[in-house]
Parts: structure tokens; C-alpha cells; sequence
């Protein structure tokens, strides 16, 4: 195969692959019942006027399975935070003391895990999208090439090597899916 036909296979495996890594990333933030620090590493807290991740402005660490302990760096940070935590509406309520913000995680009811999966098998249906918008540009890609003189003996094995690596990572999301279902589903 030619040099650009290798660079458009690897573009393709490349992208996929940060489609699953966004994937991960994504199902770890839905909580499963245990305290993580994930939870709440999409807020941002006002500080002096700028938009900055909790975990730059607090430690943040978990004393217990459904506890989220937030202890800021600095003491006049605490109500910023906690309205922050408010605002990102994660369903966490936070219990501020003076000197640390607590969020319990409650028990998870037969209703609320449904719903969670939901949300699982939502995510995984937007990485699949992704993962089948990265085969077309690279069959198109492909296509492209082969308007410009590439055999087509050789596009239709590329195009077939861009399929298996679409259907690997489509059965990868699958995994990641069912893994969180069953961490969410358990008791």
C-alpha cells in the first residue's frame, strides 16, 4: 500500500481509538452508587473571575464508598464551591461545615439504576455515531483516492481493513456499555 493510504488507515484507527477514550471517560462520570472523584471533575468554580476545575481550586477525596470530601485550598473558596456543585446539577447536595464540603451519595433505588443505563447506553450510542462518521470520512477518503488513480483491488481491501477496525471498536463500546451496566445494576 502507499504512504497516504497507511496515513489514512492509522487517521481512522487513531480518531476511533479517542472515541473510546471519550467514551470512558464519559460512563465514568455516571455514578454507579460508589464515591468517585470523577463525579465531580466536570465543575467549574468561579475563581477570581475565571473558570476553573474543582479539583484546581480543592482537594477532593473520598473518606468512605458514598462520600465526596471537597476541602478547598482556600477558606473564603467554600461557598463559590458549593454553589458551583449546585449549579452543575450532578443530583448531589452539598453539606458545607466550614471547613469541608461533604456530598452523600444515596443508596440507589431500582428506578434510578434504569435510568442511569439510559444514560450508559446513550453515551455508547453517541460514541458508535462517532466511531461511524470516522469510517465514512475514511472510506470517502479512500475514494477520493481512488479518483486519483489508486487500483481498485487496493481500495476495496482498505475500505474492507477500515470495516474490521469500525466493527472491532463498535464491539469495544458494546464492552464498556455492558461492564457499566452490570457495576450499576449490582446491589
Amino acid at each position: 500500500m502507499n504512504e497516504e493510504l497507511e496515513m489514512i488507515l492509522e487517521d481512522v484507527s487513531a480518531n476511533m481509538v479517542k472515541a473510546i477514550r471519550h467514551l470512558e471517560i464519559e460512563i465514568s462520570k455516571i455514578r454507579a452508587g460508589k464515591a468517585t472523584p470523577q463525579i465531580v471533575d466536570g465543575i467549574y468554580v468561579d475563581y477570581y473571575g475565571n473558570a476553573t476545575p474543582l479539583n484546581q481550586v480543592a482537594n477532593v477525596s473520598i473518606p468512605d464508598a458514598r462520600t465526596i470530601s471537597i476541602q478547598p485550598w482556600e477558606k473564603n473558596m467554600l461557598h463559590t464551591i458549593e454553589k458551583a456543585i449546585i449549579a452543575s446539577n450532578i443530583g448531589l447536595n452539598p453539606q458545607n461545615d466550614g471547613i469541608y464540603i461533604r456530598l452523600y451519595l444515596p443508596p440507589l433505588t431500582e428506578e434510578r439504576r434504569k435510568e442511569l443505563s439510559k444514560r450508559v447506553y446513550n453515551e455508547g450510542e453517541q460514541a458508535k455515531v462517532a466511531v461511524r462518521s470516522i469510517r465514512r470520512d475514511g472510506i470517502e477518503a479512500i475514494k477520493k483516492m481512488q479518483k486519483d488513480g489508486l487500483s481498485e483491488d487496493i481500495a476495496k481491501d482498505a475500505e474492507a481493513e477500515v470495516q474490521t477496525v469500525t466493527d472491532k471498536h463498535i464491539a469495544l463500546v458494546d464492552v464498556h456499555c455492558k461492564d457499566k451496566e452490570k457495576e450499576i445494576m449490582t446491589v
